[in-house]
């Protein structure tokens, strides 16, 4: 199964400069799994973060995701897991303009 990650960036936030301050955005889940862990790694580090997800985020439902690490760094790598055992990566993404966060079938 195919799935696409969507990122939308309001205007609002787009002229923000970036800060060591923790990062929060929507994770949104418009396929038909629910994810079961969400990861982020910044795109200098070879390794992923803590599992951000808590509890499972049922298709069509949203959570809000925090990255608290104290970097002032902007550029992350996020990888998504599904609860059928599908994964899904992408790089270089700018969380410091991000809004909401929406994974796509």
């Amino acid at each position: 199964m195919l799935r696409h990650i969507v990122v939308a960036v309001p205007l609002a936030l787009a002229a923000l400069p970036a800060s060591a301050e923790d990062l929060s955005f929507s994770l949104i889940n418009k396929t038909s799994s629910a994810v079961t862990e969400f990861y982020t790694s910044p795109v200098e580090t070879d390794d992923w973060e803590e599992n951000m997800v808590s509890e499972a985020i049922a298709p069509g439902e949203q959570a809000t995701a925090n990255i608290a690490d104290g970097r002032s760094v902007c550029e992350y790598d996020v990888r998504a897991v599904f609860e059928d055992g599908d994964t899904v990566e992408e790089k270089n993404i700018n969380l410091c303009e991000l809004g909401s966060y929406t994974l796509h079938e």
